[in-house]
């Protein structure tokens, strides 16, 4: 085994800056911050839900994940209605160009990692990465 490596803690950290500068400008074009990527993958993933669900599920704090619901929202991007069980809550999903625009940004992030991942086994990098987390 290999002792003068990095830790995997401080590889996957340098790792994640690296796929986060990646992704910012792919984001910029899109008009849409990491957060609200966030959000779209995660009511893509479980298309409907309530706020305080997604919040967790994202690991995000409800109460800051208002405004981010706001501007999606009025840009038409999800839909956000009085849950029928509980009208406290709001039940959030997708709209058909949010769900657009998600698969748009997903295209153009899927041709970066490919060019990341060109001098690797990227299906047995992807599989060790499910498997480890």
């Amino acid at each position: 085994m290999e002792t003068e490596r990095p830790d995997l803690g401080a590889m996957v950290m340098r790792l994640g800056r690296r796929l986060i500068a990646m992704e910012e400008p792919i984001l910029a074009r899109h008009g849409v911050t990491m957060w609200a990527y966030v959000v779209l993958t995660g009511l893509r993933d479980s298309p409907t839900r309530t706020q305080a669900a997604l919040a967790q599920s994202i690991g995000a704090d409800k109460t800051r994940l208002i405004p981010i619901l706001d501007d999606l929202q009025k840009r038409g991007l999800i839909e956000r209605e009085p849950d029928p069980a509980d009208r406290r809550a709001r039940l959030l999903g997708l709209t058909a160009a949010g769900t657009e625009l998600h698969r748009a940004i997903q295209a153009e992030i899927r041709v970066a990692e490919a060019g990341l991942l060109k001098d690797v086994d990227g299906d047995a990098f992807v599989a060790a990465l499910r498997a480890l987390s």
